[in-house]
C-alpha cells in the first residue's frame, strides 16, 4: 500500500472574470479510484484546506464519466471533497507520490503557490513519483531544483494545449497559456490529438494532457512506485 497525496486547487473563479472554476470532476474521480482500487492510501489537500471547489460544467450531463457517476454514488468517500488537509500542513516525507488533477483552477493559485512548489521540488529530489494532468501542471511552474533551474528544464511532458484551450474559448481568459508557459521553462512539450488520450513520463514526472489522459497519467504513477517508495501499512 502506498499513501498518495493529491493536490487540488482552491480557486473558485477565474480571475476578475468571476467566471466559475476549480477541479475538473473526472481528472479528480478518475486517478482517485485507480488509486484506491489498487489498495492505496489517498489523501487530499488544497492550498487554503476545506471545501474543494468543482468546475459546475464538469458536472453537467455530457461530462460525467463512469468515475464522476461512481463518485456521485459514493458515500464512503464523496467527504474527500469536504476537507482537504491545508497545503502547510502537509509533508513530503509523510507520502510515496503526489498528483495534481486539473480544472482551470490550478492557473490561478498552483501556478505561484511556493508551498505546493517546494512540495513538487522535495518530491523530485527525493526521486518519488510526481504526477500531474490537463491544467495540473501548472503547479510545476513555479517549482525550481536547488541549483535554481526549473524542474521542467529539459524534461519531456505534456499538459492541456493551445489548441485546447481555444476550442474552449478560453485563451484569451486564462493568466498564460501552459503550453506556452511549459515551453518556456525549457520543457519538451509534445502533445497528442485533441482531447484524445497522451501521457508522457519522464524519470519521476508523469503528465497528462487533458481529461482523457487521468486514467493513464494516474496508472503510470504507479508503475514508478517501487517496493521501497510503498509505506507500510499501519499496524
Amino acid at each position: 500500500m502506498a499513501r498518495i497525496l493529491i493536490v487540488v486547487t482552491s480557486a473558485t473563479e477565474m480571475g476578475d472574470s468571476r467566471r466559475p472554476t476549480g477541479i475538473w470532476q473526472e481528472e479528480f474521480t478518475t486517478p482517485l479510484y485507480e488509486f484506491l482500487d489498487a489498495g492505496h492510501e489517498v489523501t487530499i489537500a488544497s492550498p487554503a484546506g476545506g471545501a474543494v471547489p468543482v468546475d459546475p460544467a464538469s458536472l453537467a450531463d455530457d461530462a460525467q464519466t463512469d468515475s464522476t457517476r461512481r463518485f456521485q454514488a459514493d458515500g464512503a468517500h464523496r467527504h474527500l471533497l469536504e476537507d482537504a488537509v491545508p497545503l502547510r500542513d502537509v509533508a513530503m516525507h509523510d507520502f510515496d507520490a503526489v498528483f495534481y488533477p486539473g480544472g482551470h483552477g490550478p492557473m490561478w493559485d498552483l501556478s505561484h503557490d511556493e508551498t505546493s512548489a517546494a512540495l513538487v521540488a522535495a518530491f523530485l529530489e527525493a526521486n518519488k513519483p510526481v504526477g500531474a494532468v490537463c491544467h495540473g501542471p501548472a503547479a510545476f511552474v513555479p517549482a525550481k531544483r536547488a541549483d535554481g533551474a526549473s524542474v521542467l528544464a529539459n524534461r519531456h511532458v505534456t499538459g492541456f494545449a493551445n489548441t485546447e484551450e481555444e476550442a474552449a474559448g478560453l485563451a484569451k481568459l486564462v493568466p498564460f497559456l501552459l503550453q506556452d508557459r511549459l515551453v518556456s521553462l525549457g520543457a519538451q512539450y509534445s502533445k497528442g490529438r485533441d482531447w484524445g488520450e497522451h501521457v508522457v513520463t519522464d524519470g519521476q514526472l508523469v503528465t497528462g494532457q487533458n481529461p482523457a489522459s487521468a486514467g493513464l497519467a494516474a496508472r503510470r504513477l504507479m508503475g514508478l512506485l517501487s517496493p521501497a517508495e510503498v509505506s507500510s501499512p499501519p499496524a
